[in-house]
Order: C-alpha cells, then sequence, then structure tokens
C-alpha cells in the first residue's frame, strides 16, 4: 500500500509539472498577466527559454506572501507558454515557506534549482536550498536533504538571520560551478563539481551599493556580477565585470534604475537566439481589479546592449518592451548612463574578517 501512495504521489506532482497548454502572446510590458510575479530567473536550453518565478500573493500588497514558483516557456519570444507550479517551499522536507528569488542551471541533463528558502527546526532562518531534476520542468526534490546555505555560514551583520537569500548559479567554461548570494552582504563561492557541495571558502564583494538579488553571467571573455542596488528610497540595478570568476571585480555603475511602483527590483539576464535580454519586475499590473504593490510585483523583460569595451549600456524600462525592434549599433551608442562609466575596484574581503560582533540596531520608528 505504501508503494501505490508513494507512486500516486510522484505521478501527481509529474502532472503538475507538464505543460498545462495555455499559450499566450506578450503585447508589451509587463510580460506575465494571469498572476502577480516577481525575480524572474530565465534558463535557456535546447532552443527554448524558460523563465522562473516567484508567485507574489500578498493580500494587503505590503508584506511577501510568496507561495510558490511557477515557469513560463517560450521559443521566439512573443508566444510563451504557462507551465504553472514547478516548486514549494515546502517541497523541501525542512522548508516552512516564502518561495524568495531563484535560478535553475542545467548540468550533464540534470537540473539545479537553487532558491531562497524559509527553513524551520533547526535553523529557523532563511537559508539556500537546491532542488534537481530530469527536465526543466521538474518535478524538482530536494538534491541534499538539508539546505546547501545555513545561517551559521554567514556573518549576520545587520541584516540579521535573513541574508542568505537571492542564489545564483554561473557553470563556467572550465566546468567550475560558482554561486553568489546574500542581502545587505554579496557572498560568492565555488561549488563541486556534483553542484550541492561548496568547493572552499565563502568569499565577500563589497560592491558598491549592494542590497540582493545578485545575477551572475558571461558576455564573451567578461564575467558581470549584476544586482540590486540601493537607488534614492529604491532599489536600482547595479553590476560589476570581472576577467575572471576569480576577479578582481571592478564596479562598473548603474545598469538600470527603479522599478514604478516597487520598492525592489530583481535582474535576470539572458541571451537567446543572438538577442540579449534583461528581466525584472515592477508593480505596475492591475489584475481583477487589484492593482500592484510592493507584495504584488510583475515580470518584465527589455533589450539588453553590450559595448565594444564590454559595459552594458544602461536600460530604460518600457511599456512596450520587446514588442518593438531592437536598436540600432548607433541608438545604441548615443544611450547615456545617468551614473556615468564607473572603474570602481571591488574590495573582495574573506569572511572571517565580518565575524566580529554588530552594534544593536536601532529602534524602528512606528508613524502615529
Amino acid at each position: 500500500m505504501k508503494n501505490i501512495f508513494t507512486a500516486a504521489i510522484c505521478l501527481l506532482a509529474l502532472l503538475s509539472s507538464c505543460d498545462s497548454g495555455q499559450k499566450f502572446k506578450i503585447t508589451g510590458n509587463p510580460i506575465i498577466t494571469n498572476v502577480f510575479s516577481a525575480d524572474p530567473a530565465p534558463l535557456v536550453y535546447d532552443g527554448k527559454l524558460y523563465l522562473y518565478v516567484g508567485h507574489d500573493e500578498a493580500p494587503d500588497g505590503v508584506d511577501f506572501n510568496i507561495t510558490e514558483w511557477l515557469c513560463y516557456s517560450t521559443k521566439d519570444m512573443k508566444t510563451w507558454t504557462d507551465h504553472g507550479y514547478v516548486l514549494a517551499p515546502t517541497d523541501f522536507e525542512w522548508g516552512i515557506g516564502e518561495a524568495w528569488a531563484s535560478q535553475v542551471v542545467e548540468r550533464d541533463g540534470k537540473f539545479y534549482f537553487y532558491t531562497t528558502v524559509q527553513a524551520g527546526e533547526p535553523y529557523n532562518s532563511k537559508t539556500v536550498g537546491v532542488a534537481v531534476a530530469d527536465s526543466p520542468l521538474g518535478p524538482f526534490t530536494d538534491a541534499i536533504g538539508k539546505p546547501l546555505i545555513t545561517d551559521d555560514m554567514t556573518p549576520n551583520g545587520m541584516r540579521g538571520w535573513w541574508n542568505d537569500i537571492d542564489p545564483t548559479v554561473l557553470i563556467d567554461d572550465d566546468g567550475t560551478p560558482w554561486m553568489s548570494w546574500g542581502n545587505g552582504t554579496c557572498f560568492l563561492v565555488k561549488l563541486k563539481p556534483n553542484m550541492t557541495e561548496l568547493d572552499g571558502e565563502i568569499k565577500v564583494l563589497r560592491t558598491p551599493g549592494y542590497v540582493e538579488g545578485p545575477w551572475l553571467s558571461k558576455h564573451n571573455d567578461l564575467y558581470y556580477l549584476t544586482y540590486a542596488s540601493m537607488g534614492q528610497g529604491r532599489e536600482t540595478i547595479s553590476y560589476a565585470t570581472a576577467p575572471s570568476m576569480e576577479g578582481p571585480w571592478t564596479y562598473r555603475g548603474l545598469l538600470s534604475g527603479m522599478a514604478e511602483n516597487s520598492f525592489t527590483i530583481h535582474p535576470g539576464i539572458a541571451e537567446f537566439k543572438g538577442q540579449n535580454y534583461l528581466f525584472y519586475h515592477n508593480a505596475t499590473l492591475t489584475l481583477n481589479g487589484v492593482s500592484g504593490a510592493t507584495g504584488r510585483r510583475s515580470v518584465s523583460v527589455d533589450y539588453l546592449y553590450y559595448l565594444p569595451d564590454g559595459t552594458m549600456a544602461y536600460v530604460e524600462q518600457t511599456k512596450e518592451g520587446i514588442t518593438v525592434p531592437p536598436k540600432t549599433a548607433e541608438e545604441v551608442a548615443q544611450i547615456v548612463n545617468p551614473s556615468g562609466v564607473q572603474n570602481t575596484p571591488v574590495q573582495e574581503v574573506s569572511i572571517d574578517s565580518l565575524r566580529r560582533p554588530m552594534p544593536p540596531m536601532p529602534p524602528r520608528e512606528v508613524a502615529e
């Protein structure tokens, strides 16, 4: 009986991950309009672009209530397929909630889902988990039966027990996987070839204005660390470059500005069929009469352009998105970055240097 029950559960999980057949064409930004969505993470595989997003469901729009991860795919960036649910925090035996930012990467026919999970006992903190599947649509299962990154592995700093969030993974040309993550502190570590163990000590990159949401990518001979940075009261997107994952990293300035109606923003970068894209979220969607808000965001995409010197052209967030043709080389050359072109070295420090008592945080002021 137990075997039959287990088989039935597996079948249900497989069916839930299959193509729902619901197709739609994008008409501008935001591109996902059937639900509120956030933290876009693109994966290019076998002629398709898969887009993994968190499902925003905050009733009050103020707090974050992200219950599951959804997946969409496209062959041409015009017509998309909604695959629905692919993973939830509670699919990890030790997870209790909060489907914050994630990324899926493929290696040797396996798909590794790195993600933020709020963990229960004995962790009681934000952690980084990893699930694995034989298909980009799942079913995904816990790869190691425990978190990959736990609170005791990183210094808390001012962010407390929720600094281990928003993992991003890049597999280098030599096969070496690297992972970055963090809120308030940008962590970087090498992974072992099995994709589920750390290979060496965790490093800390002191990138200017860093808040959260890092994204690792490579274009030609340069490596890019793109992340959510603090702007004028809301997050912007900044980035750094390096000749290798070992560094040295150089801060290059802003990539894009603040997201409309949203405190947060989260970059996801992909090259697909010869064109580069920047995915992000804002909060401009109104769904069934409910407007966007801090906890009701919506995923958008605009073209991304690389300049001859390896820097990225500033991305203006648009309503049209990719429903219009990309800019010509001449038009790209005319783009002005409001932060200018930066060339600031990024300091790399040992994680042990951060393991020192921090002053207590001041009491939070509550408006009358």
